[in-house]
């Protein structure tokens, strides 16, 4: 979820080339709108977006799930000091990464917290 069309761009090809399909979100209203409609695998939240920041989404996502299976919710934030990473993980993100983000670090992101699938990796 990114608010940025640019980076929305470059995330969903980094994505792609990891294997894996996206669905982008504008803002963090619509990425919880999108998570309470559908299932995905994981999602890679943008901390500061318009209407509803990346805290407040997945803050909400988190009170949603009370207590069912748990959506793994990776943070992209152009924050790189250790406090960002804390407020992240405090607001129930599951890991972390800065921008601008490393395909190598995405995909080791991605292997910890998306079961391999027989055949296909999906988002």
């Amino acid at each position: 979820m990114e608010d940025n069309e640019v980076n929305q761009l470059v995330a969903r090809e980094m994505v792609a080339k990891l294997g894996y399909e996206a669905e982008l979100a504008a803002d963090g209203a619509e990425a919880v709108t999108a998570i309470a409609a559908r299932s995905y695998a994981a999602v890679l939240m943008d901390c500061h977006m318009p209407v509803m920041d990346g805290f407040e989404a997945t803050r909400s996502i988190r009170a949603r799930e009370n207590g069912s299976v748990r959506l793994p919710i990776i943070a992209m934030t152009a924050g790189a000091q250790n406090e960002d990473r804390e407020r992240c993980l405090a607001a129930g993100m599951d890991d972390y990464l800065s921008k601008p983000v490393d395909l190598a670090a995405l995909d080791a992101a991605l292997n910890r917290w998306v079961p391999q699938r027989e055949g296909s990796r999906t988002q």
